[in-house]
């Protein structure tokens, strides 16, 4: 399964329901109403076994030689066509429970609803809306609860390579917002990206952990090299630091994150991805860079081999930490009582490769895949992270599986 172009951007999502609910509606807006669902689970194993049980470095796969349910989710949407060069109206409402729930909550949205590991998220519950002005190609917008457009790897298991996501998929690109994204095709070639929210994985109010905006600015280049490669890069400023653990100047401070990634089709069988990434706080005083590879080699029709390769820096120690209880991930937002495993500044390597099987089982099956993969993770600068602080790598193989309608 090739890394897609449209995972680094939420205004180029597509709806991938396949019931629609008003086939037999007059309305013609209404046949378009579509319901999906997908079902997930996966386990990496660890032989070192680790004497806390947790996986350092990996969100989704974090309990070591422990089977999770990661997701079970639920999409009523109506999608839009940027192509066409008409007004249009959509949305999309996504429900997802699981254990990859616990990292993509709203503050004051879902994140009180329970303690424990498997937990209720609104993934997605936006307005979709396509107006041809400005340009030929016309402006989208997006509106609401909105999955981060920053990055390659996505929530949504059927958008990436492998189970486990690279440093930079969980430490420097945000995961959820809460406001609004505008994607303006200007040129067939060129499409400029904007867009403004309260900060990551916040809301307003007591829910927001300081008391200022952030937004994004970036740019799609598409179709060059006669149609192989597509470029998108993406940047975001705004304070993302909570007043309760560094003060009033949490108003202030800025966060920048900067990512872009290249997407090239070298023919039926081969794509390659290649992607960088430079964060710097300036209330942590903190920076991360990374850079990501991507490769995915389609050996028969419903099998894929799949590689990932990344150099990722932490140069404090303050990015780079595993959340110890469920509740951790979300009460670190807010400056509150998160008990976690912490490394120095670290140089971090990880290889990870495995293949998907996808067979197209059809009697309204969307999609069936088995992922299996081996992952080694090593610091680079003799630090010791891994397996409770023990050692400088480590070694973990397993995967997921999936079905979905």
């Amino acid at each position: 399964m090739a890394v897609m172009l449209a995972a680094t951007t939420a205004m180029q999502e597509s709806a991938h329901a396949e019931i629609a609910l008003f086939k037999t509606a007059s309305n013609p807006w209404l046949q378009g109403i579509n319901l999906s669902g997908l079902i997930e689970g996966g386990i990496m194993a660890n032989p070192a076994r680790p004497d806390n049980g947790i996986n350092f470095g990996n969100f989704l796969g974090d309990h070591a030689n422990q089977a999770q349910l990661n997701q079970i989710s639920l999409t009523l949407s109506k999608a839009i066509d940027p192509t066409k060069s008409e007004f249009q109206v959509g949305f999309m409402l996504e429900a997802l429970y699981g254990s990859d729930a616990r990292y993509y909550h709203l503050l004051g949205l879902s994140n009180k609803m329970t303690s424990d590991r498997y937990q209720l998220l609104p993934a997605q519950a936006h307005v979709d809306v396509h107006a041809p002005i400005l340009s030929k190609g016309g402006i989208d917008m997006q509106a609401g609860i909105l999955p981060a457009p920053m990055g390659v790897e996505v929530l949504d298991p059927t958008l990436r390579p492998f189970y486990s996501l690279a440093y930079t998929s969980q430490y420097s690109v945000p995961f959820e917002h809460l406001g609004a994204m505008f994607h303006w095709h200007v040129t067939p070639m060129f499409d400029f990206n904007f867009g403004v929210d309260t900060g990551n994985q916040t809301t307003w109010g007591r829910n927001d952990n300081n008391n200022a905006a952030a937004g994004y600015f970036g740019f799609n280049l598409n179709g060059l090299a006669h149609g192989k490669l597509n470029i998108a890069e993406l940047s975001r400023v705004g304070p993302e630091n909570a007043v309760a653990a560094i003060g009033p100047r949490a108003n202030t401070a800025q966060r920048w994150w900067n990512d872009i990634a290249a997407f090239y089709t070298v023919n039926d069988k081969l794509s390659l991805t290649g992607e960088f990434n430079f964060l710097h706080d300036d209330g942590l005083h903190a920076e991360t860079w990374s850079v990501v590879t991507f490769a995915a080699y389609k050996i028969t029709p419903s099998l894929t081999f799949n590689y990932r390769g990344e150099l990722y820096r932490d140069n404090s120690g303050m990015f780079v930490v595993n959340f110890l209880t469920n509740q951790a991930y979300m009460n670190a937002f807010l400056g509150g009582y998160a008990p976690v495993q912490t490394a120095p500044a670290t140089t971090y390597g990880a290889l990870t490769l495995g293949v998907t099987y996808r067979p197209d089982l059809g009697h309204g099956v969307r999609v069936f895949a088995l992922r299996p993969e081996i992952r080694f993770d090593r610091s680079l600068n003799g630090t010791s992270p891994f397996n409770d602080g023990r050692n400088t790598g480590m070694f973990t193989f397993g995967g997921d599986a999936m079905i979905g309608f």
